[in-house]
């Protein structure tokens, strides 16, 4: 009697185990791929090649009002690029569902305090992931190039997402490592890349669509 629960049990654990593995397996493989197909196309700031513009993603605000560790990051490498030279134009793409919350505002805001003028700067308020931020920077923006702009564990899906929109795209990252915050960005990753892989397959519409907005146009032609 003893040596057949032992038996049921080694087997449960024997499922169990392979069950676990081919988890690990369907989670690590999408972020393996988008890690390898986008190596060439992440750059430091110093390398990337000049684009018209930079899709700055937005990541989260404090409840003061300020922005989080990860997007003040963000911001930091947006104005840095764009005093090189690197890009013209940048596009802040956030969320804006409800008006207690607005990523682009706070955004704009930001990158003027840093020394951004305020005509280069377009709000995209309908950034609700980043699929929808990619698509609508091509769709309702009439970008075909640019340079993504995001933290490090986030980059590779970024450029990945954009590409398949469409777009030809840069990505630059924010590299400091945040205690905490930046662990929980990469556990959260491979999760992230599953509903990434069905962006890729699918090409759904953004959340919000809309009709075409001249924002980023009109801000190139500005002097």
């Amino acid at each position: 009697m003893l040596s057949r629960v032992l038996r049921l049990l080694r087997r449960r654990w024997r499922t169990l185990a392979i069950t676990a593995v081919l988890l690990v397996c369907a989670m690590a493989a999408p972020t393996a791929w988008a890690y390898t197909t986008t190596a060439d196309r992440r750059k430091p700031p110093v390398d990337v090649p000049a684009t018209p513009v930079a899709l700055v993603l937005g990541a989260g605000i404090r409840p003061d009002g300020t922005p989080s560790l990860s997007l003040k990051g963000r911001l930091d490498v947006a104005a840095d690029l764009h005093r090189r030279g690197k890009v013209k134009v940048l596009l802040v793409s956030g969320d804006n569902r409800t008006k207690d919350y607005d990523e682009p505002t706070l955004m704009r805001k930001e990158l003027i305090r840093r020394g951004v003028p305020a005509h280069r700067i377009v709000q995209d308020y309908a950034g609700r992931d980043t699929w929808d931020s990619c698509t609508r920077a091509k769709r309702i923006f009439g970008v075909h190039r640019l340079t993504v702009v995001t933290q490090n564990f986030h980059l590779p899906r970024a450029v990945a997402l954009c590409r398949a929109a469409g777009l030809d795209t840069w990505g630059v990252a924010h590299t400091v490592w945040y205690r905490g915050s930046t662990e929980i960005g990469y556990t959260r990753e491979p999760l992230a890349m599953i509903k990434a892989m069905t962006d890729l397959t699918l090409r759904p519409d953004p959340a919000v669509l809309g009709s075409p907005d001249p924002g980023v146009r009109n801000a190139l032609a500005a002097e």
